[in-house]
């Protein structure tokens, strides 16, 4: 086990060694959209890399969700396989939100020996949805509320 302070300088180091093998400015939240992001998430289990619709208004939340849903097939298709598609996900502070991600199980941050893999997950994944959403981004930014 490692300390907090262990586990904080080893995450840096993860984090500052991903930015030197993939130099690149990702989307993540710039999307142009109140509330809607891109998003990598790693821990001692897994990598994860996500679509975060947070809207504080869930009929707004619902519909950019929807769009999303709407666009799956394609998405599939064209782009990434495996995506879960959760309209109704609790974080741990108990907000609601709605979540797409995708994950590789069976790795972690702790042990260096699965960096390149999970860099290469990263790439690979992300490269994939935000080549989605530059192409249907549109489509996706003009939800209707009523």
């Amino acid at each position: 086990m490692y300390s907090k302070e262990e586990t904080q300088r080893l995450k840096r180091e993860f984090w500052i060694e991903f930015a030197q093998k993939y130099p690149r400015k990702w989307v993540l939240y710039d999307t142009k959209i109140k509330d809607f992001s891109f998003k990598f998430y790693v821990d001692n289990k897994k990598a994860q890399v996500l679509i975060d619709i947070e809207h504080r208004n869930d009929e707004k939340r619902i519909a950019y969700f929807e769009k999303l849903e709407a666009l799956k097939n394609i998405l599939e298709d064209e782009f990434i396989k495996d995506l879960v598609f959760e309209k109704e996900h609790t974080l741990e502070s108990g907000k609601t939100i709605s979540r797409i991600w995708v994950e590789k199980l069976d790795i972690g941050v702790s042990n260096r020996k699965y960096w390149d893999e999970i860099f290469e997950f990263y790439n690979d994944k992300m490269n994939a949805l935000e080549s989605f959403y530059l192409e249907y981004d549109s489509f996706i930014k003009d939800i209707e509320i009523l």
